[in-house]
């Protein structure tokens, strides 16, 4: 293989060719699902299913959201309660909306905003991306603090030591695996968030006061109230996650079908593998979606029935953790631990990955875990740069809970960008055929969005003002 990085080849913008056929096409059901014919117990075509999707919503939990969640409890008890609910459908029909862009085009959004835009938008648009790699790699460093204070709670040792061993590690993980391997690594690594699930059951929840959270009965109009509401959108409609979904079903699609070739495109499959595949990846992102809301659901409670009591200031994870253990014992230490450490090592690589396959997919460069170092330059560059970027700003930081909220708010923020080039290339005929957005799809993105554009101008104004 030759050393240079050859760019990828540019597709005909019209998707509308003549259906792939034989054994291949026929047994590409999508999900991990096995060839038509074998049999599988209901449990293992359930865990089949579950992949990008899955990774997405856990990654979503990640330790921003963690301690956004937490300070939300602490700060207003059950009182945001209600944006559980109000943000499931949200973040369902923004993700499908990415998954199926990537499955009925076989190319992620930095490949398809390429294809769709001119030369001038996708200046602006690769400006956005550079933008949004700035705020994974302060993420991504806030989540390394997470980690490494997570060690410190097992009595590991030094925070910053675990910060860059796990920051370093990963990078070399990242480089070195492929792309199966690590996918394996992330389904595995989502059971940590488990955790969180597990401390609501330890925790002496007011279930009456949780109804009225959930039905916005506390609902409060001030500024840092706001502020955190948008902290919480920022976390659950991360920009971020938009690139991470198209790319890890695209490097899903390269595994089943060719390999390291161009995935098939539903546009090119037979019709009834075709909606196999569909239906499948919807499952996978709805459960996905569910399981990260349940996870948030669970920490605002729990943490609403012990740090909203104990009027706690959150810090560290150290504090949050000494929060629960009049309530949940030591072990809320060692779960909060557990939690903190796997959901951080779950989301760095989403973070620096997806900021990275999207500029690159952008200029036209080849991406991917599949790939090797030397055929991907650009990709792994800028995944380095964020990662080695975290550790560093990791060192030298000293307030990882205050690090972690603010980059959700900056996800607030930037979401609303990315979620109008979003929507334009899902409901572009030329691009995605048949598979465009249908009339709730194009509805609730767009609401969506509307709700990004209110949620980053509050964003601003309570970041410049001070008033969060």
């Amino acid at each position: 293989m030759s050393s240079m990085e050859a760019p990828e080849p540019e597709p005909r913008k019209t998707p509308a060719r003549t259906p792939a056929s034989g054994p291949k096409a026929e047994n590409s059901s999508g999900g991990g699902q096995p060839p038509t014919g074998a049999k599988r117990s209901p449990v293992g075509r359930f865990l089949g299913l579950l992949g990008p999707g899955l990774v997405t919503g856990s990654a979503d939990d990640d330790p921003s959201g963690i301690a956004t969640y937490a300070q939300v409890g602490a700060t207003f008890s059950n009182g945001m309660l209600w944006t559980a609910p109000v943000t499931l459908p949200m973040m369902m029909a923004v993700q499908e909306i990415c998954d199926r862009t990537a499955l009925a085009t076989g190319d992620s959004l930095g490949r398809l905003a390429r294809r769709k835009f001119s030369r001038k938008p996708r200046v602006v648009i690769a400006i956005l991306i550079v933008a949004l790699l700035g705020a994974n790699t302060l993420n991504a460093a806030a989540d390394l603090m997470a980690v490494g204070q997570g060690m410190e709670l097992f009595g590991a040792g030094p925070a910053q030591l675990w910060s860059a061993i796990a920051g370093i590690g990963i990078a070399v993980v990242l480089v070195a695996g492929g792309f199966a391997v690590i996918a394996k690594v992330f389904k595995w690594l989502c059971l940590a968030l488990l955790a969180y699930v597990a401390v609501l059951f330890v925790s002496n929840v007011d279930w009456p006061d949780v109804a009225a959270g959930l039905l916005g009965l506390q609902f409060r109009f001030s500024w840092d109230y706001l502020g955190l509401i948008v902290a919480v959108l920022g976390t659950t409609i991360s920009p971020y996650l938009f690139f991470w979904q198209s790319a890890h079903r695209i490097e899903e699609l390269r595994e089943e079908d060719h390999g390291n070739a161009r995935p098939v495109s539903l546009e090119e499959s037979a019709p009834a593998p075709a909606h196999r595949k569909l239906r499948n990846a919807r499952a996978d992102v709805f459960i996905g979606m569910f399981f990260s809301v349940l996870v948030m659901f669970a920490i605002i409670a729990a943490t609403a029935a012990t740090l909203g009591k104990n009027g706690t200031d959150i810090k560290t994870a150290a504090d949050a953790a000494k929060a629960l253990e009049p309530v949940a014992g030591p072990a809320a230490k060692f779960l909060f631990a557990a939690g903190f450490v796997g959901s951080g090592i779950l989301a760095i690589p989403v973070l620096a990955a997806s900021g990275s396959a999207g500029l690159a997919g952008l200029l036209g460069k080849n991406w991917g875990f599949d790939r090797r170092p030397s055929n991907a330059r650009t990709f792994y560059v800028l995944l380095g740069v964020g990662i080695i970027g975290g550790v560093i700003i990791s060192l030298f930081d000293s307030d990882p809970i205050g690090l972690l909220v603010l980059s959700a708010i900056i996800n607030g923020i930037a979401a609303a960008p990315f979620l109008i080039v979003t929507m334009l290339i899902s409901r572009d005929k030329d691009l995605m055929g048949n598979y465009r957005n249908g009339k709730l799809a194009a509805t609730l993105g767009w609401a969506t969005t509307a709700i990004m554009v209110v949620a980053g101008a509050v964003g601003i104004w309570t970041t410049v003002t001070g008033t969060a």
